[in-house]
């Protein structure tokens, strides 16, 4: 069973604490879309004991990053499940410019069809990290982070922004601002998307 037709998917970037998650939940629930964070399928297919679940649990239960293969796999079963006409807010994944291609193979033909790349600060997004409260969010951790993010996701940009579906959305700004762009976005690639499609 393949996802049908008219399935759109959009793919969130941005570095951590930029509010990308926030943005797609708000988004999500005020327009019907589906947030499809890649932290919370992997915890319910672990919960579920599925196949991917077992394997993939080996991986987490050791603190370990669950390899790009079992990911894309995890990710492209989620689309056959979803019925079509529905935009799907990509979170977390892909994250380095193998998981994109790999999911490129895998997603249905033309479904990624926008790519909303959060932009802010490091000084914006420190003072943000590191003001949660979290015990791990110290200012070494959170560069550290920062770091890993530019040096394996940034890449991703260009990428997509080569394949001309990528949008900029200042992330320095206030939630209802930043929404009011990604929604826009989102709106204009669906209507453009629709005609295609239909």
């Amino acid at each position: 069973m393949g996802a049908a037709e008219g399935l759109m998917i959009v793919i969130l970037l941005g570095p951590p604490g930029v509010g990308k998650g926030t943005q797609a939940a708000i988004a999500a629930e005020a327009h019907g879309w589906l947030h499809l964070s890649t932290g919370d399928l992997l915890r319910a297919q672990v919960a579920q004991k599925t196949d991917l679940g077992l394997q993939a649990d080996q991986y987490m239960s050791k603190g370990d990053l669950v390899p790009d293969v079992l990911m894309v796999e995890m990710v492209a079963q989620h689309l056959t499940d979803v019925s079509s006409e529905v935009v799907i807010l990509l979170d977390g994944f892909p994250r380095t410019i193998a998981q994109a291609e790999a999911l490129s193979g895998k997603a249905p033909s033309g479904s990624i069809a926008l790519s909303l790349y959060f932009r802010a600060s490091n000084s914006e997004l420190s003072s943000r990290l590191t003001g949660r409260g979290r015990a791990d969010d110290t200012e070494e951790v959170v560069a550290h982070r920062l770091k890993v993010y530019h040096e394996t996701t940034s890449p991703l940009i260009s990428w997509y922004q080569e394949k001309g579906i990528l949008v900029e959305i200042d992330a320095n700004r206030d939630i209802a601002s930043i929404q009011t762009d990604f929604a826009h976005a989102v709106d204009s690639t669906l209507k453009g998307f629709s005609q295609i499609t239909g």
